[in-house]
């Protein structure tokens, strides 16, 4: 039996559209109409951006005693669960982190 030609249309349309879906959320972002990136903003220490720092970063300030700032909170943390997990912060010197006002956390 031959299917009516509306419904073939309409599972073409819907193959077109999962198709596309598919295509869009898989290509990469591309840059702004201008065709430059916006600059990074430059800051002392190590910053990081909405992921917290990656493991290799986290081996190397415990490796050399650096302590973690969260910039949202003003704590820092020596090591413990939050120690470069945070969104928001860096690393630098207990030292640094004192300097610039900011608490030690409470708990590590």
């Amino acid at each position: 039996m031959r299917k009516p030609p509306l419904r073939r249309f309409s599972l073409l349309v819907i193959l077109c559209l999962v198709c596309s879906i598919a295509v869009a959320q898989t290509a990469p972002a591309t840059a702004p109409a201008g065709g430059t990136a916006a600059p990074a903003a430059k800051s002392s220490g190590k910053s990081t951006g909405a992921s917290g720092a990656t493991d290799a970063q986290i081996a190397a300030a415990k490796a050399s005693h650096q302590v973690w700032v969260n910039l949202d909170s003003g704590k820092y943390h020596k090591g413990g669960r939050w120690y470069g997990k945070t969104k928001n912060g860096k690393f630098m010197s207990e030292a640094e982190a004192k300097a610039a006002g900011y608490k030690a956390a409470g708990r590590d």
